[in-house]
């Protein structure tokens, strides 16, 4: 069983800047597509930034040149940096993992399976 877990949430004022990071255990990380998700109160969750075994990113159009989704294989440690924080940005990050995939595939997933408890980040005006 796949475990993920978060740190680096936080509270920030706007134009600040924050660094996610999920742990992963149990998990052949280097060979799963990773991704995070954000939830704030009365909203759907929304994928923000994914990242592709082989490397391959993308992102929400919201956090396009202010979010930077990364991994580090050797750490099993996948991060998302985020930079000039808006207060719409506040919300629980989630990050998941998908099923195993060829390590070099740089296909997104379509799905994700395994999922973290989440970090909370607050950004007032």
């Amino acid at each position: 069983q796949v475990q993920l877990v978060e740190s680096g949430g936080g509270s920030v004022q706007a134009g600040g800047s924050l660094r996610l990071s999920c742990a992963a255990s149990r998990s052949s990380f280097s060979c799963r597509g990773m991704a995070w998700f954000r939830q704030a109160p009365g909203k759907e969750r929304e994928k923000v930034a994914a990242i592709a075994a082989g490397g391959r990113t993308d992102y929400h159009d919201s956090v396009k040149g202010r979010f930077t989704i990364s991994r580090d294989n050797a750490k099993d440690t996948m991060y998302l940096q985020m930079n000039s924080l808006k207060p719409e940005d506040t919300a629980m990050y989630l990050c998941a993992a998908s099923r195993l995939m060829n390590c070099f595939d740089t296909t997104l997933p379509i799905g994700y399976d395994y999922w973290g408890q989440g970090t909370q980040v607050t950004v007032s005006s």
